[in-house]
């Protein structure tokens, strides 16, 4: 199922997010790269470079403690591999078109995390980046991007964990330093980390854009060390066109060029036969922003990059004016393709959610006893709860503890769980979006089929409160004789929640 009017590649077929295919070595001469470039660097911006002729895209910057937050999801709508923070949001987005093609960029102060996020990531890019030159505040705070230059013993620390510790290419970017001796100093021992190419820009971390690039300096760098050396900062010098990059190339005696605000204004800028004209580029990228569900404010933030000097035109206010993806495509006048391409989006949803149904249908154990039943903690008194009730009734009966085993669903993240009790098996039809309202939910259907009561506060006086209340008063009649204080474990355990210590497994496929 191809989107209609898509970029190459752009389909909902093909590749899976899962597929595995043989790895080659990652050669970083002779190559055309864009640069990490925070808000510009997402999937969309990388796919699109590599489409107009890029060999290597860097994604934007991430920063390792975020990075460690996450937890890898395989989305099957959008057929991509996402690294998703606990709030939800997706921190790295990438899919099987690049995988042999992206570098992961990473800002980092410390060893051992920076070498926990790049095993997190490690299968699903070509290989793993230390930012070490950018002087921006977000970076350098914590030691972090250009602040590790004045470190090289920590630079040192992590690249060579690193280099030991994985198997894909480790790379690093740096800015150069005062002096060029200095600077071929540090390169010098950088390469004797082990890693596979280094890239430069050729600023001090205190100058910025309007500023020279220091070719001579690349230059130096180039022929001091064998490993490939990366020229990066010939925008506003140099590289106006595609022939301009190898004019950069050579004047700075680099293995391969970085490429950063040229490609930020036109990605086309790595087509050998020339520019394509904006508005199809500017639309070639909507086209994947959509595709791949991109915030909608960092494909604002990219096309006000590439309409630059034409922002103040009709067309310009009203990308300024826009506050969502459906309207940004309305701006460029591909309303039709964003309501073709969410209809697909659904419908592929749809199916799969009703594939993911039969699945659970026929793996389901048909003796279990099923309610579509939710939890809901308003309806019960503070620090009461369904698993409390059955807690105790399992007790009063001398049957074992329940059991509850809980499985997460991979398309949507949703919970399910089942509790065991004398045996027999309960569970809720209804997904959580938590393990511990899962539990509730399947202790209630326990509850409910045996006909106990589960502590709502429509039921009436609550015994497990009346319990609280008199152990309290135990507890204060005790203190005033100075008896020991600490409450026994039997008697705790009848009002602490006991919640299950096993991991969450994702629902079999």
């Amino acid at each position: 199922m191809t989107l209609h009017g898509s970029p190459p590649g752009v389909s909902l077929s093909g590749g899976t997010a899962t597929g595995m295919t043989v790895n080659t070595p990652l050669s970083f001469r002779g190559k055309k790269i864009l640069a990490p470039m925070v808000r510009v660097g997402t999937l969309p911006m990388r796919l699109l470079a590599l489409d107009y002729g890029a060999d290597i895209v860097y994604c934007e910057e991430l920063i390792d403690i975020k990075m460690l937050q996450c937890k890898r999801v395989i989305n099957e709508v959008l057929e991509t591999v996402d690294f998703v923070a606990p709030n939800e949001r997706v921190v790295f987005r990438t899919c099987e078109r690049e995988r042999q093609h992206v570098i992961f960029q990473m800002g980092s102060a410390d060893a051992e995390r920076a070498l926990a996020v790049a095993k997190l990531v490690e299968s699903d890019v070509a290989g793993i980046d230390i930012n070490m030159g950018c002087p921006k505040e977000y970076s350098t705070k914590g030691g972090m991007g250009a602040a590790l230059l004045s470190d090289p013993d920590k630079i040192e620390s992590i690249l060579t964990t690193l280099v030991k510790g994985i198997c894909k290419p480790v790379t690093c970017k740096i800015r150069i330093l005062p002096s060029v001796e200095d600077t071929v100093n540090l390169v010098k021992r950088i390469e004797k980390t082990g890693i596979a190419a280094i890239a430069v820009h050729g600023r001090k971390k205190e100058e910025r854009p309007q500023h020279p690039v220091h070719c001579d300096v690349i230059k130096a760098i180039s022929e001091a060390v064998s490993i490939p050396v990366i020229a990066n900062g010939g925008s506003h010098d140099f590289i106006k066109e595609f022939a301009d990059i190898e004019t950069f190339q050579k004047a700075t005696a680099a293995s391969s060029v970085m490429i950063a605000r040229a490609a930020m204004w036109n990605p086309s800028i790595f087509r050998k036969e020339g520019f394509c004209p904006l508005k199809d580029v500017m639309q070639d990228y909507i086209k994947y922003a959509v595709r791949y569900d991109n915030h909608y404010t960092n494909t604002k933030y990219c096309l006000c990059q590439m309409l630059r000097e034409q922002l103040e035109t009709t067309q310009g206010k009203k990308l300024h004016a826009a506050q969502s993806t459906q309207e940004l495509c309305e701006v460029f006048e591909m309303g039709d393709f964003y309501e073709e391409t969410t209809a697909i989006f659904e419908a592929k949803k749809t199916s799969l959610e009703s594939k993911t149904q039969d699945e659970d249908d026929q793996m389901e154990d048909p003796d279990v006893i099923k309610m579509a039943v939710r939890f809901d903690k308003r309806e019960y008194p503070p620090q009461i709860t369904p698993k409390m009730y059955l807690l105790e009734w399992c007790r009063k009966e001398k049957h074992p503890q329940p059991v509850y085993e809980t499985v997460q669903r991979p398309l949507d993240r949703l919970f399910c769980s089942v509790v065991t009790v004398a045996e027999q098996k309960y569970r809720s039809t209804l997904w959580d979006k938590s393990k511990k309202l899962a539990e509730q939910a399947a202790a209630i259907v326990c509850l409910r089929t045996l006909g106990v009561p589960e502590g709502k506060l429509c039921e009436g006086e609550n015994h497990l409160i009346n319990k609280r209340k008199r152990q309290d008063q135990e507890r204060l009649i005790n203190r005033d004789h100075g008896e020991d204080l600490a409450e026994p474990s039997h008697k705790k355990a009848n009002f602490i929640e006991e919640t299950s210590d096993m991991n969450v497994p994702k629902m079999p496929r």
